[in-house]
């Protein structure tokens, strides 16, 4: 599936408060709380390329990371859950579903499921979601991914990994998109 071409990085400034926060959307997932985030940043600063604006939100989330305020870690879990979880049936997301498209293709029946190692990771590490950039990976890769993950049992390992799956997601999809100056 073709993604309409995203508008020139350099106009972003000049779009208004929805468009910025459709943007955001495209590039992440759509998140009320990374709205509050990250607009006002797409219309105070002037960025050459996506790759950048992309690594000034991954920023961004890392403060939420580095904080010691409760809710500055709750508002980053709110974030990073705004990702559809693997292997999930019903997902709004049409870029999510088309990206984990290839986890449903020759299913690995062995081992737990998606659906049990999400259940048991979020039992692991409350309030996070797993995310990962799938990146054409097998369902058993990830599922190995997964497991070695919550044997780590570093919930603030998980919260960067996270972050810089979610960066890298964003960029796949700028790539994808064919943006202006997409990625350098």
């Amino acid at each position: 599936m073709e993604s309409p071409q995203l508008p020139a990085v350099a106009t972003l400034p000049r779009l208004s408060t929805e468009e910025r926060a459709a943007i955001l959307d495209r590039l992440f997932e759509p998140c009320i709380p990374l709205h509050t985030l990250s607009v006002s940043l797409l219309g105070e600063q002037s960025f050459q390329s996506y790759g950048e604006l992309i690594g000034s939100i991954g920023r961004q989330l890392t403060t939420l990371a580095e904080s010691s305020s409760t809710s500055d870690t709750e508002w980053l879990q709110n974030i990073l859950a705004a990702h559809p979880r693997l292997g999930q049936s019903n997902v709004e997301s049409t870029q999510s579903k088309s990206e984990q498209a290839q986890l449903n293709v020759g299913g690995d029946s062995s081992g737990p499921s998606l659906a049990e190692l999400n259940h048991l990771y979020e039992q692991t590490f409350p309030g996070l979601r797993y995310v990962v950039f799938v990146n054409g990976r097998s369902r058993t890769a990830i599922k190995d991914d997964m497991k070695t993950r919550i044997e780590r049992r570093d919930a603030v390992a998980e919260r960067y990994a996270a972050i810089q799956a979610m960066c890298d997601i964003a960029t796949d999809r700028v790539r994808k998109a064919g943006g202006e100056n997409a990625i350098r």
